[in-house]
């Protein structure tokens, strides 16, 4: 198998002065050739600190080029990366920290004022995430002549780095670990994943063969790097085709995310659908729940005019030169994606989980079929526990290349991932049709046993409850055998008419075993993972 580094090896070579990574309406930016001598330096300091090969560094902080710099030099040191959600508790920090025996900490300084440094045992040196320097050495090792190392170690500047690629970025370790990734979990507390690089290269490879990318191409990294989807196929499958990714810094607003769009003009975009639906909201619905633009929307001749239009003004709101809408994380709105179908925008819904660094299932976007989350991909398998796969629901059970080792010190999680044949349980609930398109129905941990033993998937309730005019959000519960919909409404006055109204309209789209016994309206948002699930258990 052909190794990720193999992919950036080539892109340096060829591509030394073009850019690489750049802090939207920041200061830090990086070209190909940068961003390799800035791993070097920091090659240098570990071996400094006395690190070897598969020691833990962790790296805690929100999105930038300096995260991508911290996280590339580590595993290419060989060492093991420790992903860190900056979001979580300073206990969780804390915690993980520890949990994961990490010797180097990479953290941004309203992260560190956080954490009790007294209380990490194995920690020997911080470096600051802002400007990769050194704050804290457990030794007081003396770091001043490190540039002096450098200019040692390569005399002649770039034309030593590029004599030397293949010690820069090492190929030699597929099959050893590259990185714990502590999952954000909407269902319990995080468990830290175990990741190879083969799990890497085996994901980079796929988005190469199918969804090829070359530099001149422009990206906005939106997603968390400490979650999987965000650093795989924002960060390393784009670095691997040379492409100029800008990291959003700042809190991700709608506003900010729509300048990023204009301003970077990206070619893909990889979004959860909360972002996808709030565009919708904001931009589409307006136009298209006009009562006059509804009824020439199904009119032969005029209603391609009027799907023209909204496609224009969608893909300006993605900044205007998108070839690809790749969604993840959740199960699009129903109604959305109707809409996208039929003005055939260039968009996909793909399904993976952390456990399978990430991918399991995509399919290019005129091939991909409707409700869908795609189709298993190559060096992956797949299979329904389930007596008819087609029809009856049973749990997504996977094995391949993509798979995870298992939970790091945790070996009794990791037995219960996997079934005794050696599948990992995905813990998700869907069908295969004959075509072999996934469709997915909910999470096994989240599915209600109806009164007359029928399988409720709240997932799918949800879908029509934000369906209609006023929800923002909305989760289902099961409270003493009665099914509730939490909803957080765009207007909070008239409560209780608004609930009487939202009850008996999602009523009317639901079956009987499946309606709702009451609506409760909630004041603010729910709590979310990174990725924009809604924290479910928080709420049961």
């Amino acid at each position: 198998m052909k190794h990720y580094f193999n992919y950036i090896q080539e892109v340096v070579k060829n591509h030394w002065d073009a850019p690489a990574l750049s802090d939207f309406e920041g200061t830090i930016s990086y070209t190909y050739g940068e961003l390799t001598t800035q791993v070097c330096k920091l090659k240098i300091l570990f071996e400094q600190l006395g690190l070897e090969n598969n020691n833990k560094i962790a790296i805690c902080g929100k999105n930038s080029s300096n995260w991508g710099i911290s996280f590339l030099s580590t595993i290419a040191y060989k060492a093991v990366a420790v992903s860190i959600l900056p979001d979580f508790t300073e206990e969780s920090i804390q915690y993980l920290i520890e949990h994961s025996e990490s010797k180097v900490l990479f953290v941004c300084p309203w992260v560190l004022h956080r954490i009790d440094i007294n209380k990490l045992r194995h920690l020997e040196a911080i470096i600051s995430i802002e400007d990769l320097k050194p704050i804290y050495s457990k030794n007081n090792i003396d770091l001043s002549a490190l540039d002096a190392q450098f200019n040692q170690l390569y005399p002649e500047g770039s034309k030593s780095i590029l004599d030397n690629l293949s010690s820069v970025f090492p190929t030699d370790n597929l099959d050893e670990l590259a990185l714990i990734n502590y999952t954000s979990g909407s269902t319990g507390s995080p468990k830290g994943v175990m990741v190879t690089h083969k799990n890497l290269a085996s994901n980079v490879i796929f988005g190469q063969d199918n969804i090829p990318n070359h530099p001149g191409l422009t990206l906005v990294s939106m997603l968390p790097l400490a979650h999987m989807f965000g650093m795989m196929f924002e960060f390393l499958y784009q670095l691997a085709g040379g492409t100029h990714v800008y990291f959003i810094t700042k809190n991700l607003t709608p506003s900010i995310l729509m300048k990023a769009f204009g301003a970077v003009h990206p070619y893909m975009i990889l979004t959860v659908p909360l972002v996808v639906e709030k565009i919708f909201k904001k931009k589409i619905f307006p136009i298209i729940n006009k009562p006059l633009i509804k009824m020439l929307w199904y009119t032969p001749g005029i209603n391609q005019l009027i799907r023209r239009k909204v496609y224009k003004q969608l893909m300006e709101s993605f900044g205007g030169k998108l070839n690809f809408l790749i969604i993840g994380g959740a199960a699009l709105n129903e109604e959305v994606e109707r809409c996208m179908k039929q003005i055939h925008f260039p968009y996909t819904c793909g399904y993976g989980m952390t456990e399978c660094a990430p991918l399991l299932c995509y399919a290019k976007w005129n091939e991909f079929e409707f409700k869908s989350c795609g189709r298993i991909i190559d060096r992956m398998e797949i299979r329904v526990d389930s007596n008819d796969p087609t029809s009856i629901p049973g749990e997504i059970q996977v094995r391949g290349a993509n798979v995870m080792l298992g939970y790091y010190k945790n070996p009794e999680a990791t037995n219960n991932a996997f079934t005794k044949d050696g599948w990992l349980r995905t813990g998700d609930i869907g069908v295969i049709d004959q075509k072999h398109n996934v469709f997915l129905r909910g999470r096994s941990k989240n599915m209600i046993l109806g009164p007359s033993g029928q399988n409720i998937y709240p997932e799918e309730i949800e879908d029509k409850l934000n369906s209609l005019d006023g929800i923002l959000e909305c989760v289902v519960v099961e409270r003493k055998g009665v099914l509730v919909g939490l909803v957080y409404p765009e207007d909070l006055t008239n409560r209780e008419e608004f609930a009487k109204t939202t009850l008996e309209k999602v009523n009317k789209l639901l079956p009987a075993y499946a309606r709702l016994g009451s609506i409760e309206i909630v004041e603010q948002e729910f709590e979310k993972t990174p990725k924009k699930s809604i924290k479910r258990f928080l709420y049961s």
